[in-house]
């Protein structure tokens, strides 16, 4: 649907000829996966990071996945470990983890078709993902304030302003928005469908009627002014006509954040953390929200329940003894089902005890 094909780059070194080179591993693998269903940027990604792993290996004269063992497969993670980005900071283990990940389904793929007699990487440890935290989320009237930005006295204005809208109400990632046509909002229902979301899945989601009522109006007074023909059908468009890409649409949102002056800095994902911060601080159960994100597992979701620190100070306040500088309500102590969840409760916090301090003597 987008204007702009995606080519996939294969810089690997060594002979594209050799049969049994790691060149050749690499762009057959990458074949595969592609045949698999894998997205065009999870391919590039992996591309890339197989392409800097054979360039390494070429340097010290490694060039077929033969001669790759597991002692080298840790240099290589050394390596890694002591790389300095330019600006003198190492490597996140998010970053190292998504470097390895390729390589260890490079030489799966390798076994699975005997191309190698065994997997040099099957017990290779992978380094463990640190769990972060949003750095910023907005709060209802900071929020408001960036919708505010756009100028209306411009088409380009309302245009940005229906993108925004959009960002804020259904929390999408940036290329799911860029993907959007004209035939994917229901606005009678109140409706967007997502289609071919991460891991390549459609989703259908509710939007506001604030949200609808902008890209309506856009729809309506600017759109047709900015097709260029033919019509693809592409939802949000650029002064040229054009699909947005994601650096672009980045850039406008952030301009427009800046401008808001609330002391936060973000692009679109900040408007998916707030969405998904202010839905579950107004009652939302993580699950639904789960199915608004888009994610395949809810511990992915969780991350917005230790977000959500305004909704747990406030249940803070009215139950703990201590939070509050005057006398504390007591509450009952004699409904069973109190009892039983405090029983509940205190016998998960022994097993977590036990984990953390277990007794030598077992």
């Amino acid at each position: 649907m987008t204007r702009r094909g995606t080519r996939l780059t294969r810089p690997f070194p060594g002979d594209a000829a050799d049969a049994h080179g790691l060149h050749r591993a690499c762009v057959d693998y990458l074949d595969w996966i592609e045949v698999r269903n894998y997205s065009p940027r999870t391919i590039v990604g992996f591309g890339a990071s197989l392409a800097a792993f054979v360039t390494w290996c070429a340097e010290r004269g490694v060039t077929r996945p033969a001669e790759v063992t597991r002692p080298v497969l840790e240099r290589y993670q050394r390596h890694l470990f002591h790389r300095r980005k330019p600006d003198g900071m190492p490597l996140s283990n998010r970053t190292q983890y998504g470097r390895l990940v390729p390589i260890r389904g490079l030489f799966r793929f390798l076994v699975r078709h005997n191309r190698i007699l065994s997997n040099p990487a099957s017990d290779l440890e992978l380094p463990r993902v640190e769990h972060r935290l949003p750095r910023h989320v907005l709060s209802k009237a900071e929020a408001e304030a960036v919708l505010a930005q756009p100028s209306l006295v411009l088409g380009f204005g309302v245009r940005d302003r229906a993108v925004l809208e959009v960002l804020y109400s259904t929390g999408m990632r940036r290329r799911e928005l860029i993907g959007l046509s004209v035939w994917d909002l229901d606005a009678e229902r109140g409706t967007v469908m997502v289609r071919q979301g991460k891991g390549r899945r459609d989703r259908m989601i509710p939007i506001g009627e604030r949200a609808v009522a902008w890209v309506t109006k856009y729809m309506a007074d600017v759109r047709p002014g900015l097709i260029v023909p033919p019509d693809i059908g592409v939802l949000f468009l650029t002064k040229e006509g054009l699909d947005f890409t994601p650096d672009h649409l980045s850039g406008m949102v952030t301009r427009y954040v800046d401008k808001a002056d609330i002391g936060k800095r973000g692009s679109c994902h900040l408007f998916r953390h707030t969405m998904a911060t202010l839905m579950l601080e107004g009652g939302a159960d993580i699950r639904f929200i789960q199915q608004m994100l888009g994610h395949a597992e809810l511990s992915t979701t969780q991350v917005y329940t230790q977000v959500s620190i305004r909704a747990l100070k406030a249940i803070h306040t009215a139950t703990h003894p201590g939070a509050a500088n005057h006398p504390h309500r007591d509450v009952p102590d004699d409904d069973p089902q109190r009892a039983d969840a405090t029983q509940d409760l205190l016998d998960t916090l022994d097993a977590e005890a036990d984990d953390e301090h277990p007794d030598p003597n077992r």
